[in-house]
């Protein structure tokens, strides 16, 4: 037996609360009867605008482990720190448990993710039906991990706006900083563009 899947059954969820719609069946135009959102049984170009963000989040992710995230100024001088400069300093002075979480947050989240990203949209294009359900689980992981990449950027906030000792020390946000936000939106942005259902897909066009 085969189970009847919601566009065979002419169902139609909303994006945005989850109401089971049964729409006309041009729902071009047709709103979700709770939250007034626009219904469609795809997201419309959901893969040329996650292929979009995504290879500009490739292209960004290079100078935002390059570039300085944070810059300090004292009376002994200036330094500028990178992400992995942090991590080495954490480690190196003790700090093991700092360093893995900054490792973890700023550089294995991010890098998983859009090599996640990819792979899951090359696997779409291809109209590949192996290991649904995974890719399936792979994506909401995704989308449950992506707030939390930004904690190096947190860090360096919380110190710029903490360590202010007027001529003795000042601590500024650097370059890479910016780029690693951008990133970071860039690939919440991508993972939301995706749309789940289109690895769903190659199941009904065998069906036919």
């Amino acid at each position: 037996m085969t189970a009847t899947t919601a566009v065979e059954a002419g169902l139609l969820a909303c994006h945005a609360c989850g109401l089971i719609h049964r729409p006309p069946a041009a729902a071009h135009g047709a709103v979700c009867a709770r939250c007034g959102s626009s219904l469609h049984f795809r997201k419309p170009d959901s893969l040329s605008r996650t292929w979009a963000l995504l290879i500009a989040s490739w292209v960004l992710i290079v100078p935002a482990n390059v570039l300085p995230v944070m810059k300090t100024g004292s009376l002994f001088g200036s330094e500028k720190d990178t992400i992995f400069s942090g991590v080495v300093y954490l480690w190196t002075s003790g700090s093991w448990p700092l360093a893995l979480i900054l490792f973890t947050a700023s550089i294995a989240v991010p890098f998983g993710k859009l090599a996640a990203l990819t792979f899951l949209l090359v696997s779409v294009q291809q109209g590949s039906a192996w290991a649904r359900r995974e890719r399936t689980r792979l994506y909401r992981v995704l989308e449950f991990v992506g707030r939390w990449s930004m904690i190096d950027i947190y860090v360096a906030a919380m110190l710029t706006a903490l360590v202010q000792f007027g001529s003795l020390m000042s601590i500024q946000a650097g370059s890479g900083a910016i780029a690693f936000g951008a990133v970071v939106v860039l690939t919440m942005f991508a993972a939301e563009s995706f749309d789940p259902r289109l690895i769903w897909d190659p199941v009904e066009k065998n069906r036919g």
